[in-house]
C-alpha cells in the first residue's frame, strides 16, 4: 500500500480572531503546543510513512506552509494553489489528481491542517485498521466517540458491529436536546472531517455525483503552471467550480461511505472556547499562554503578548495581540465572526494582517506611523532577498541594527552593518538582501504622501510575485 498524505491548508481566520486572520489562520499558529497546528498535523502522521505530502493551500499562504513544513523535517511537499476558496470538494479532487500524476493510485489519507489530536499513537492505529477497507475500495471516515452532547459538530450515524462499518446516515449540527438523544443511543460519533480512500475512488464517486466539480477541477489542474514546489491551478477553470464540500458532494450519496469510530483525544478548535477545553488548566480552571496572572478567578482563557492580569472574573476569554484586544465570555465566543464581518465591512486591516505582516523573505512589523510617514521594523532571513522595485509615492531611509544588508540602489551595490543607513530617493530601483547567515534586522522610515503597500513597481522577483 502507498500512502498519500493529503494536507488540506485552507480557511478564514475568522473563529480566533484576533490571533487568527485571514492572512495567517490558526494552522500556521502554535496553539495547542510549542509547534504550529500545520506541523504537529504532519508529525502526527509522519511515523505512517508514504510519500512526501500533498498540501492544498491558498495563494496568499503558500510560502507559510512551505517554510513552516521544512521546519519540522519533512521531505518536500508537492503545495497545490487554490486560487479562490471552492471548500473540500474541488481541494480533494485537486490533490487526487496529483497524487495520481505519476501513474499509482494511492490511497489518500485527507487532514484538515488545524485539528488537535491527543492520542497520536490511537490516531495511527485507527489509520491502519482502516486501510484495507480503503484499498478495496471503501470511502472511509472517522467518526470521533463522543463524549458530550455538542451542538456544534455534524454526526455520523454507524451500523452496529466492530471497526470499520457502514455509514447510516450523515446530519448536521443538532439541537440540544438532538444532541443529547445521539449520545445516549451509542450509534452517533462526531464528524471529524478526516478521510481514507483511494484517490481514483473518491475521483469515480465525485464523478458520478457531481461531475460539474470533477470537470471543472480537471480543467484547472490541465491548466495549471509549476513553479519549482508549487501547482498553481488554472485560476478561471478553478473558479468555474462549484463550492462544495465532501459530505453534501460525495460522503452523503456513495454507497461507498464507512466509518470507523475513534477515540483519539479530538477537537477541532472550531472557538476560543474549545481551545480552552483542550489546553492545560490550573486548579480554578483557568487556562493562558504567555504573561498571565489570575487572581480570584475561574475557567477563563488568556492569550497574552505583554502582561495580562484577570481579577476577580470567570468564564472569560481575554486575547491580546499587537493591534487588539479581545474580551469575550465563554460562552459567545461564536460571535467573534461578527467582529471580523464588522472589521470587513468597514474596510479595516485588523481582519486580514497582524501589525507584523510576514513575506516569503522575512517580516515587517508597523511599529509608528502619522501623517507622511510610517515607521517598519523589517526582518530579512539568511538568503532572503526582496524584489527589485521602486515607489512612486515615498522615500526611504534604512538603519541596520544587526546583521548585514546588501543595498541596490539603482546602479550602486553595496553592504552596511550595524549602525550604518542609507537613503534610497522616491522613484529610485532598490533591493535588500541578507548575505549573511544571520538574520538582517533594520528600521526602515518611509515618507512621503502615500504609504500604502501597493505602492510598488516590481521589475524582478525570485518568489513569483508580480
Amino acid at each position: 500500500m502507498t500512502l498519500q498524505v493529503v494536507l488540506l491548508s485552507g480557511g478564514s481566520g475568522t473563529r480566533l480572531w484576533p490571533l487568527s486572520r485571514e492572512a495567517y489562520p490558526k494552522q500556521f499558529l502554535p496553539l495547542a503546543g510549542d509547534a504550529t497546528m500545520l506541523q504537529e498535523t504532519w508529525a502526527r502522521v509522519a511515523p505512517l510513512g508514504g510519500a512526501a505530502p500533498i498540501v492544498v493551500a491558498n495563494e496568499e499562504h503558500r510560502f507559510l506552509a512551505a517554510e513552516q513544513l521544512r521546519q519540522s523535517g519533512a521531505p518536500t511537499p508537492s503545495i497545490v494553489l487554490e486560487p479562490a476558496g471552492r471548500n473540500t470538494a474541488p481541494a480533494i479532487a485537486a490533490a487526487a489528481l496529483q497524487a495520481m500524476a505519476g501513474g499509482g493510485d494511492p490511497v489518500l489519507l485527507v487532514l484538515p491542517s488545524d485539528h488537535v489530536v491527543r492520542d497520536a499513537d490511537a490516531f495511527r492505529a485507527a489509520v491502519r485498521r482502516a486501510t484495507p477497507a480503503a484499498e478495496a475500495g471503501a470511502l472511509v471516515t472517522f467518526g470521533i466517540v463522543a463524549g458530550t452532547p455538542e451542538t456544534g459538530f455534524g454526526y455520523i450515524q454507524a451500523a452496529s458491529g466492530e471497526g470499520v462499518r457502514d455509514v447510516l446516515r450523515f446530519v448536521e449540527k443538532p439541537d440540544a436536546a438532538t444532541a443529547r438523544r445521539y449520545l445516549d443511543s451509542g450509534d452517533y460519533y462526531w464528524n471529524s472531517g478526516m478521510f481514507l480512500f483511494r484517490a481514483s475512488g473518491y475521483l469515480r464517486e465525485l464523478e458520478r455525483f457531481r461531475p460539474d466539480i470533477l470537470a471543472a477541477v480537471r480543467d484547472a489542474f490541465a491548466g495549471a503552471t509549476h513553479d519549482g514546489d508549487f501547482i498553481r491551478l488554472d485560476k478561471d477553470a478553478f473558479a468555474g467550480s462549484p463550492s462544495d464540500s465532501i459530505d453534501y458532494a460525495v460522503m452523503e450519496k456513495t454507497g461507498h461511505a464507512k466509518v470507523l469510530p475513534v477515540d483519539i483525544g479530538w477537537n477541532d478548535v472550531g472557538s476560543w472556547s474549545a481551545l480552552w477545553e483542550v489546553s492545560e488548566q490550573d486548579a480554578d480552571g483557568n487556562a493562558h499562554h504567555g504573561d498571565v496572572i489570575a487572581v480570584d478567578s475561574r475557567n477563563s482563557y488568556a492569550y497574552a503578548r505583554r502582561l495580562v492580569a484577570l481579577v476577580g472574573v470567570d468564564d472569560l476569554v481575554v486575547v491580546e495581540t499587537d493591534d487588539a484586544v479581545l474580551v469575550a465570555r465563554k460562552d459567545k465566543v461564536q460571535q467573534v465572526k461578527d467582529v471580523v464581518a464588522r472589521l470587513k465591512s468597514d474596510q479595516r486591516s485588523h481582519a486580514v494582517l497582524h501589525r507584523e505582516v510576514h513575506r516569503p523573505w522575512g517580516s515587517y512589523d508597523s511599529i509608528d506611523a502619522d501623517d507622511g510617514f510610517q515607521v517598519k521594523r523589517i526582518k530579512v532571513k539568511p538568503g532572503g532577498r526582496l524584489s527589485l522595485q521602486s515607489h512612486r509615492h515615498r522615500a526611504e531611509h534604512w538603519i541596520v541594527v544587526r546583521g548585514t544588508a546588501r543595498v541596490t540602489r539603482d546602479n550602486d551595490v553595496f553592504e552596511l552593518h550595524a549602525n550604518q543607513s542609507t537613503y534610497i530617493p522616491l522613484g529610485a530601483k532598490h533591493r535588500l538582501e541578507n548575505p549573511g547567515a544571520e538574520t538582517l534586522e533594520l528600521i526602515e522610515v518611509q515618507s512621503g504622501g502615500y504609504l500604502g503597500e501597493d505602492d510598488i513597481v516590481r521589475y524582478e522577483d525570485v518568489y513569483g510575485r508580480s
